[in-house]
């Protein structure tokens, strides 16, 4: 008898063994298309951000559990918007123009991050990921609360902002400060 449980243990362990083996492999050729894809960051369990993603991308986030995507390039956008939404994922684009990023594209973001209808993990990308380094950056920091030091970390990882963003950077941070003290 004890021979019999031993053997039904060991095949058990071997049964869960490969099963984990084959998850962590499905998991990695799930998550290997995104090797491609440029400044792609995990933020939090519920965020990504990254550069332009092609088809294959779009199709990797959404089996990744992406329920949203906002797009921070401004311009006509028609053609991502309807390959987004054909995935069954919510698509919202704010026009961030480069030179000038302002206070409400942010506030742009926060309504859409932050409406009880987008549940789910969001992706947030622009050509590079240096704006959606930013806006990821300060959602962390203003509106979750995280580290700054850490979130920092991250944004610094992708880019070093410039003059315009280290700007808009502090006008954000102005802004919900005061908002904070006035509510």
């Amino acid at each position: 008898m004890n021979k019999d449980r031993n053997k039904t243990g060991r095949t058990l362990c071997a049964w869960l063994l490969g099963s984990a083996g084959f998850m962590a492999f499905a998991v990695g050729a799930v998550e290997k298309p995104l090797t491609s894809l440029k400044n792609y960051q995990v933020n939090t369990p519920q965020m990504m951000s990254s550069g332009l993603p092609d088809a294959a991308h779009f199709e990797t986030f959404k089996s990744l559990g992406v329920t949203r995507v906002i797009d921070l390039i401004p311009g006509d956008r028609n053609e991502e918007q309807t390959l987004v939404s054909d995935l069954g994922m919510d698509y919202h684009n704010i026009q961030v123009e480069w030179e000038n990023p302002t206070v409400a594209n942010f506030v742009d973001y926060v309504a859409f991050m932050e409406s009880p209808a987008q549940q789910g993990v969001t992706l947030t990308h622009c050509k590079l990921n240096w704006r959606g380094a930013v806006f990821t950056y300060l959602y962390r920091v203003i509106r979750l609360q995280e580290n700054e030091a850490a979130a920092r970390q991250d944004m610094l990882a992708i880019w070093q902002p410039n003059d315009t963003w280290q700007h808009f950077i502090e006008k954000v941070k102005q802004h919900y400060q005061a908002e904070s003290f006035a509510g």
